[in-house]
């Protein structure tokens, strides 16, 4: 069965291969244009249905300029690259580039961008599944509806219409928990620099204290067990309009009960009851998608590398380095294909049980793995995947009063795909792991379907390296 996924992915692969060489474009015959003027001058660029959002923040995102000469045949495109880059600001619903000849002057070309804003203040209750994910409450939970945790988020997104965010976040439950934090995009006048700042308390009384077997092994009590707090402020630089560069610094802090700290004398090692610490985080993230929420075209690749443990007093010492790329092919208007490996590095091979982390969290796992997690201190992960658009369009409802619900767009494919994956366990029977420093393999088929506000809904069928096959599904949504 193994040898069956790994030839899927090979042939996937292959596939993406050939598809690369098919997916350039065809050279432009200069022959039928020839009575074209061969360079155009942008003559004025105006903003339109910006209510809230500033002029600047929206013209940031263009590389056409008012007096720039374009080659008149290389105009839509340039257009469409600029739209795709105002639609990841994730700001506007629909984002349109409209372009006609100047009434006075015709060398010249003037240019609309006509935007469709977002809700942006959004109070809504939260009613969410305290596991890992969807998946795992169904199958390994029993539909528990006390794993549940509920409570109010808010959310003022372009409070001042700088793309700035303030959220504010209570949940009470299975997991309490609340946070806040503010960013701004843009502090300076070169819009280049950002800064984010918050803060999280979290509290647990069941919660899991160990994995066994590539399961999390939960103890349950009625007592509190842990308390967990962190700080943080995050500067950004954008000098360039697909380079982002981080430099996260925050402080962290552990306290956990005697009967957790006996369970598992390995949770924060030598039997600790407490952690604190500072954490240097620097994160650079080329991304060159045609869009974030669900990506068919361009790459995206990036480098992490965190090190846990700044001062002498603190009791954490840790490095580690994430990596990854990501690469979406368009083979015709309705196939596409994506491809993408991440890896993740960490020392000492000696850690505490929160910070070993290989695959089944945060979504980063090879499908069909969905229930298990693979603890470990180093991992890679290679995702395969071919998609055909079953159909997509955008549909406005006039009746509806508020202009930013009444647009809806709906996209669906359905999709095959095939994964690899290795987790490196340096200590193997400290979880009983069967899945660590073995060859995972996971291959399907399914239908994602994606909507407006970064909704994207996966109905997923899978086949992993076991044999195991089962339904899966999956609701995300890029923030």
């Amino acid at each position: 069965m193994v040898y069956f996924f790994r030839i899927c992915v090979l042939i996937l692969a292959g596939l993406g291969s050939s598809f690369c060489l098919r997916a350039h474009p065809t050279p432009i015959d200069t022959s039928a244009t020839a009575d074209i003027p061969a360079f155009i001058t942008i003559g004025s660029v105006s903003v339109e249905g910006n209510y809230r959002t500033r002029t600047t923040i929206i013209l940031r995102e263009m590389a056409l300029r008012a007096g720039d000469s374009v080659q008149a045949n290389q105009l839509d495109e340039r257009l469409e690259i600029d739209r795709r880059k105002i639609v990841n600001t994730n700001l506007f619903v629909t984002v349109d580039m409209l372009h006609f000849p100047d009434n006075e002057d015709s060398t010249l070309v003037n240019i609309r961008v006509v935007v469709k804003e977002r809700w942006y203040f959004v109070i809504v209750p939260v009613f969410q599944l305290a596991d890992r994910n969807f998946n795992e409450w169904w199958y390994d939970r029993d539909r528990d509806l006390k794993r549940i945790t509920y409570g109010l988020y808010m959310s003022y997104n372009n409070l001042t219409g700088r793309a700035d965010k303030l959220r504010l976040l209570a949940e009470f439950g299975f997991i309490p928990k609340y946070e806040i934090s503010y960013s701004v995009p843009y502090i300076d006048k070169a819009q280049k620099t950002g800064v984010t700042a918050g803060m999280s308390y979290t509290t647990n009384k069941t919660l899991p204290y160990r994995t066994w077997n590539d399961k999390l092994d939960y103890f349950n009590s009625e007592s509190l067990n842990r308390e967990r707090f962190y700080t943080f402020v995050n500067f950004t630089r954008r000098n360039k309009f697909y380079s982002f560069h981080s430099l996260d610094l925050r402080w962290n802090y552990l306290q956990l009960s005697d009967t957790l700290a006996r369970l598992n004398p390995e949770y924060l090692l030598q039997s600790r009851k407490s952690q604190n610490y500072f954490q240097l985080t620097y994160t650079y993230n080329y991304d060159r998608r045609d869009n974030v929420q669900y990506p068919l075209e361009g790459f995206n690749y990036g480098l992490q590398v965190s090190k846990l443990g700044l001062l002498p007093t603190d009791n954490t010492n840790q490095t580690y380095l994430y990596g990854w790329y990501k690469h979406f092919i368009p083979i015709n208007k309705r196939w596409f294909f994506n491809s993408g490996i991440t890896g993740r590095m960490s020392a000492p091979v000696r850690q505490p049980y929160p910070q070993t982390l290989g695959l089944g969290y945060r979504m980063k796992l090879v499908r069909g793995y969905e229930l298990y997690v693979i603890d470990g201190q180093h991992y890679f992960l290679w995702e395969n995947e071919l998609k055909y658009k079953l159909f997509s369009f955008q549909k406005t409802f006039p009746w509806i009063p508020v202009r930013q619900f009444s647009t809806i767009p709906i996209t669906a494919y359905l999709n095959s795909f095939a994964d690899l994956g290795y987790v490196q366990n340096y200590y193997p029977e400290l979880s009983n792991t069967k899945l660590g420093n073995t060859l995972l393999s996971g291959a399907g088929v399914g239908l994602d379907v994606a909507t407006f506000y970064n909704m994207v809904f996966r109905f997923n069928y899978t086949i992993n390296g076991l044999g195991q096959d089962r339904f899966f599904f999956q609701i995300g949504r890029v923030l």
